[in-house]
């Protein structure tokens, strides 16, 4: 069994070259997968491996940027290896959005089990944070999604929006919502709140019969998508265009396993899907073969 770690915390952070060398070593040492962002605002990140050497870095991660707890951390569990490698990357944001960020003013997280009545008020606005691609596997009943592909655009999106009335905003795991957040609050607006931990958060607390959540959650790993009680979901990757594909995607004449769906069949030219074909032939054979293959699922 294999224990994840998704978790961010924002905080003035100095020397971020030293703290990627020391984070690098880690990894090696204790055999972490996943992903680690620094920045001069925080870090993100979400990481895997066995309980004990996943409990072991996350303590020398608290004790290395020196703080006691994450602003948000979600835990689960998974029969497979979630990633491939272990990565550690220095950005000058944690989440691209142009803006610096301060701790907010107003602690607005909302816990899941009082999620459900408050965006049940219709006079609240409901907004999915996420992109397009990820509003389409799943989302809350009612919410709105910007259309937006690059998160540096959101505050073009967030001006648009009235300061007297109630915000509700909801991502992955959090942190583009605290992002949002504080840009809006140094706007002037007062009512702003978010679901803490995320969806991720939600669909592991929340009961489906209760749920107000329709569809599955994308997730940035090899799990593809999650249903409720963070189980693995029914999508797959497409690996023409790195674009989640359903069970209805893959009945459609457009779906050739391993090299296109009906969102890229038409833009890829012939040689990208001969290429793409031969790569599926090499996974066939390494599943054949009882091998591991770099692009398989499970592994």
């Amino acid at each position: 069994m294999f224990y994840i770690s998704g978790f961010y915390k924002f905080k003035k952070i100095y020397r971020t070259k030293k703290a990627k060398k020391y984070l690098t070593d880690i990894f090696d040492k204790y055999k972490i997968r996943g992903t680690i962002i620094i920045s001069g605002e925080g870090i993100n990140g979400t990481i895997s491996s066995n309980k004990k050497n996943l409990t072991i870095v996350i303590k020398k991660i608290k004790k290395i940027f020196n703080f006691i707890n994450f602003d948000s951390q979600n835990l689960s569990q998974n029969k497979f290896q979630i990633f491939h490698r272990g990565k550690v990357k220095i950005k000058k944001e944690v989440v691209p959005m142009g803006i610096k960020v301060s701790k907010r003013k107003t602690q607005k997280h909302l816990e899941p089990s009082q999620w459900n009545k408050f965006i049940s008020n219709k006079k609240t606005i409901l907004i999915d944070a996420r992109k397009p691609f990820e509003y389409k596997v799943g989302t809350f009943k009612g919410s709105i999604n910007p259309e937006i592909n690059n998160f540096r655009e959101f505050p073009q999106y967030l001006k648009k929006l009235d300061k007297k009335q109630s915000i509700a905003m909801f991502c992955t795991g959090g942190i583009r919502c605290e992002k949002a957040s504080v840009y809006l609050e140094k706007k002037g607006f007062n009512n702003v709140y978010q679901l803490k931990g995320g969806i991720i958060n939600y669909l592991k607390k929340i009961n489906k019969k209760k749920s107000l959540w329709r569809g599955e959650c994308y997730v940035f790993d090899n799990r593809i998508s999650l249903k409720h009680g963070l189980s693995t979901g029914t999508y797959s990757m497409c690996s023409g265009c790195r674009i989640p594909i359903s069970t209805k995607d893959k009945k459609s004449r457009k779906y050739e396993e391993g090299v296109s769906c009906p969102n890229c069949h038409d833009t890829l030219t012939n040689s990208q899907k001969e290429r793409f074909r031969m790569r599926q032939k090499q996974i066939n054979l390494a599943k054949k073969l009882g091998r591991k293959h770099i692009f398989q699922k499970e592994f």
